[in-house]
């Protein structure tokens, strides 16, 4: 689709720019490493959804930051939501609004006007923390899973494997897992040469697509990266199967259809949650996107749709919750009465 003038006029300043900084770059015979700025092209191929998109997006970012800010609060002030499920469901609230946080701001600057450029320690900031967020809900969604299995299988035992010492430490293996990816691949990539190479074909910075810049050998950090993935993205998604096999036997042994229904309703939140966020993933590894275009809008589902959906997923069918909306609710209606 044929670019509007003024994207057009802007696309190609900024392919003179790039292209001066090669030349000069070449003639010294040097290599460079990040500049004051980058560029982001996000959607600029197709400017007619801009426009669309920054209203999706700005609805969007509003409603989770209400949403997961909302677990969170629920979480704090009623007791009976201080329990081992809740307390996680508030480490995943916390990584959602960390994602949209760092991205979203920058997406909306993007897709509002021509200026596609960021700067260099936002860009670094984007990718240590959405390197570090998704490596973590990837092992906390093997932590909550392993709580289900807990809960259905041991219910005996529950209160005793899942207290409040070991939820603390198993939120804290997640989160210092992450983060050491993070540190790791997120460093190794930032210290490659770019060779004038200042324009990324995304609407962030993340790791893989920082990779793709440098001028260099590159194999060590895609073995690196690779190799880092397997506990986040191999072993996590095999435990939460394996804690669903357990789940799914100990459902189908319960004598009663209403005990079988309410294991189910207890655990379907989650499962999709799940489902949500390693299908995809799944299906990028097995089959790449063809374009950039498509891994654009792969990745815009996780950064902006899936911090939306979990609070929803988790609250809209959630009993619990909804009764405790009804009791901070409730003294304000005695009052007025």
């Amino acid at each position: 689709m044929r670019l509007s003038n003024r994207y057009a006029v802007h696309l190609k300043l900024i392919q003179s720019n790039v292209e001066s900084e090669q030349e000069m770059e070449a003639m010294e015979g040097a290599n460079v490493s990040f500049p004051s700025t980058i560029v982001l092209l996000g959607f600029s191929d197709r400017p007619w959804l801009e426009m669309p998109l920054f209203g999706v997006v700005l609805v969007a970012y509003v409603l989770t930051l209400v949403g997961n800010s909302s677990i969170i609060f629920l979480s704090a002030v009623d007791p009976r939501l201080q329990t081992p499920m809740y307390f996680f469901l508030d480490n995943l609230s916390v990584l959602d609004l960390c994602v949209t946080c760092t991205i979203v701001p920058q997406l909306l600057a993007n897709l509002w006007g021509p200026d596609k450029t960021i700067a260099s320690w936002g860009c670094f900031t984007q990718a240590y923390l959405f390197h570090w967020t998704g490596c973590t809900e990837c092992a906390l969604l093997a932590v909550m899973a392993f709580d289900r299995y807990v809960a259905i299988c041991r219910p005996l035992r529950y209160t005793l494997i899942m207290r409040p010492q070991v939820c603390v430490q198993l939120a804290a293996a997640a989160w210092c897992s992450g983060l050491a990816n993070s540190m790791l691949q997120a460093t190794l990539t930032l210290q490659l040469h770019r060779c004038g190479h200042h324009t990324l074909d995304h609407f962030f910075c993340e790791v893989p697509v920082l990779i793709k810049l440098a001028c260099g050998d590159t194999t060590a950090n895609d073995l690196s990266l690779a190799l880092g993935a397997i506990p986040f993205a191999l072993v996590a998604p095999l435990l939460v199967l394996l804690s669903y096999t357990f789940i799914a036997r100990a459902v189908l042994r319960l004598p009663s259809a209403q005990g079988r229904y309410k294991v189910i309703s207890t655990c379907s939140s989650h499962l999709v949650v799940v489902l949500m966020y390693f299908g995809p993933a799944i299906y990028m590894y097995l089959q790449p996107p063809a374009n950039s275009t498509q891994a654009k809008f792969m990745s815009f589902f996780y950064c902006v749709i899936t911090p939306l959906l979990n609070p929803l997923i988790y609250t809209l069918r959630n009993k619990d919750v909804q009764r405790a909306w009804k009791r901070i609710l409730q003294p304000q209606g005695v009052a007025k009465c």
